[in-house]
C-alpha cells in the first residue's frame, strides 16, 4: 500500500471548507486537516463523530461527588465526630447542608482534572512528544488539507488545484 499522502494548502477558512465538501462529496479520504485557528463547522463537514467527552464529563463528576461523600462520611462522622457549638457529629443526614460546598468542589475537581487527562489521553498529547504539524505555515494564517493517494495523484492534484487551493503538494510519508 502506498503512503503518498497530497497536502493541499489554503489561505481562507471558507475556501477550506468548501474544498472539504467538495473531497467529501467525490468520496476521496480526509486524513486530517491542520488549521491556526478551530474554523466553526468543520468537523461535521469531515464527517466526524461527535465527541463524548460530557459524557465523561458527567460520569467523573460523579465520582468526585460520590468520593467526597463517602470521604465525609468516614472523615466528621465516623473516624473524629466533633462536638461543635454543641451539635455532635452522629449523623450525615443532619449535617449535609453544611458539605454542600465540599460536594460541589470535589465534584468539579474530579470532572475537571479527569477530563483533561481523558483528552491528553484520546488525542495523543503526551509529555516531550514530537509536533507532528506538516507545515509551519498552519501554525500563521494556512491551512492544510491531507488525503491520502490511492494510485490517482494527477488526478488528485488536479482536483484540488480546482477547488482553490495555494499549493498542492504530494509528500511520501514515513
Amino acid at each position: 500500500m502506498s503512503n503518498k499522502v497530497i497536502y493541499a494548502i489554503y489561505n481562507d477558512d471558507d475556501v477550506l471548507m468548501d474544498a472539504v465538501k467538495k473531497t467529501r462529496a467525490a468520496h476521496h479520504h480526509i486524513e486530517e486537516v491542520f488549521t491556526p485557528f478551530p474554523v466553526h463547522g468543520l468537523d461535521k463537514a469531515m464527517g466526524l463523530a461527535p465527541t463524548r467527552i460530557a459524557i465523561c464529563s458527567f460520569i467523573y463528576g460523579l465520582v468526585g461527588l460520590s468520593f467526597g461523600t463517602w470521604m465525609m462520611n468516614y472523615i466528621m462522622i465516623q473516624d473524629w465526630p466533633q462536638d461543635i457549638g454543641g451539635k455532635p457529629s452522629f449523623s450525615y443526614i443532619q449535617n449535609m447542608p453544611s458539605f454542600v460546598p465540599i460536594m460541589f468542589e470535589e465534584t468539579v475537581f474530579f470532572a475537571a482534572h479527569l477530563m483533561v487527562i481523558t483528552f491528553y489521553m484520546r488525542s495523543k498529547l503526551w509529555p516531550f512528544k514530537q509536533a507532528e504539524n506538516p507545515d509551519v505555515r498552519t501554525t500563521d494564517d494556512h491551512f492544510l488539507m491531507e488525503v491520502a493517494v490511492n494510485d490517482n495523484e494527477s488526478e488528485l492534484v488536479s482536483f484540488f488545484e480546482g477547488t482553490g487551493a495555494v499549493e498542492v503538494k504530494v509528500i511520501v510519508k514515513n
